[in-house]
This record gives C-alpha cells, structure tokens and sequence, in this order.
C-alpha cells in the first residue's frame, strides 16, 4: 500500500509540531505555504490526492470547489486550540476512512461491513457499530499480522507510548462482546499473546 500523506496549508506551526514527532506517525507530511502553490501542484499532477488529505486552519471555498478534491479529504480545524493526541487522532481516523471512501461495503472475513450505515451483517443478521470499533475493524482487517495495544493506541487513538492502555482494552472488550451476543462468533477478533488480529 502506498504511504499516505497530509498536506498542511498555511500553517507552519502544525506542520513544525508534525516534523518533531515524525517517527511516531504513520504518513508522511508535506507544507504549503499557500492554497495557491497546494492548487499548482496538484493541477501540475504533481501531487497525488488518491493517498492523502489536506488540513487547514479555516473553510476554502477554492479548495472545495476544485474538481480533483473530494470533501472528505479536507480537515479544517476551525475550533482550536486542540490538544496534539486529538489531532493525531482525527488525522489517523480520516487516512483510515479514506483508503476506503470508494467502498460503502467492505467484506470481512464472512461479514460485510458497510460503512455509511455503520452496520456489520452477516446472514441477514446486523449489528450497529459505534464509529471507533468501525475504526479498530479496519485497522485489524488491514493488518494480517497480531497488532499490539501500543500499536492500536497510536495509530487508531493517536497515543504516544507510555499512556494507559486500558482505554484500548475496554473497547476492544466490548467490540468482541458485541459480536459474540449479536451473532455467536467468538472469534471475529482474535487474541494472540502479540496482539488482537482479524484473520
């Protein structure tokens, strides 16, 4: 898969604060000085949108009427200050959901996970998913290997190491309760000494 990317216009501070903490994050980061050198490289196909998202400080009417960028790509964050973990947070939401804007319904193992209504069946048989657990199904389904708490935390939370992780536990708790009582299935989610794992 390609590495995904965000584009920070107009706001050095962001993109300085993103550069420090690089090694911790899972895209790559590039600055803009402005809408209109972001446009120039994206109308010169230099800039490739199909693996990144853009974040500003405020609404860009040139930005949402351009005809290469879809809405859901676009992260304005109007209503700052916001603590670093929520933004890490909201960008590895967004990057998540992206890679998946052109699916509405996504097969998991026997299921169908469909994401506009927040939904998992199987048989004729649904159950309704908070956006969160939507968000750790995609993340497990994607990576076939066991991925540990930490893993979860930072790249589905937007933690740095360290913090508690009992926030990660009780989630993941409650998603298999979930599907056990909804559909009998004790092992949608797996837990392995390395991590919890969708195979």
């Amino acid at each position: 898969m390609a590495k995904q990317n965000i584009n920070i216009i107009d706001f050095k501070i962001l993109y300085n604060i993103l550069e420090e903490i690089k090694i911790n994050l899972s895209f790559e980061i590039y600055n803009y000085k402005s809408e209109d050198e972001f446009l120039n490289d994206l109308n010169n196909n230099n800039k490739d949108l199909a693996n990144s998202i853009i974040v500003l400080k405020t609404q860009s009417k040139s930005l949402i009427n351009h005809s290469k960028i879809d809405l859901r790509k676009i992260l304005n964050l109007t209503d700052l200050p916001i603590e670093i973990n929520k933004l890490v947070e909201k960008i590895n939401v967004l990057l998540i959901k992206q890679r998946y804007n052109f699916q509405s319904k996504i097969n998991i193992k026997n299921y169908i996970l469909d994401l506009n209504s927040r939904n998992i069946a199987i048989n004729g048989n649904s159950l309704k998913l908070t956006e969160r657990e939507i968000d750790i199904i995609l993340f497990l389904n994607e990576n076939k290997k066991p991925q540990k708490i930490d893993v979860l935390q930072s790249k589905i939370w937007g933690y740095s190491k360290g913090l508690e992780t009992h926030t990660v536990e009780t989630h993941i708790y409650r998603l298999r309760k979930k599907i056990k009582d909804a559909f009998q299935d004790d092992k949608f989610i797996l837990s392995h000494d390395e991590g919890y794992l969708i195979e």
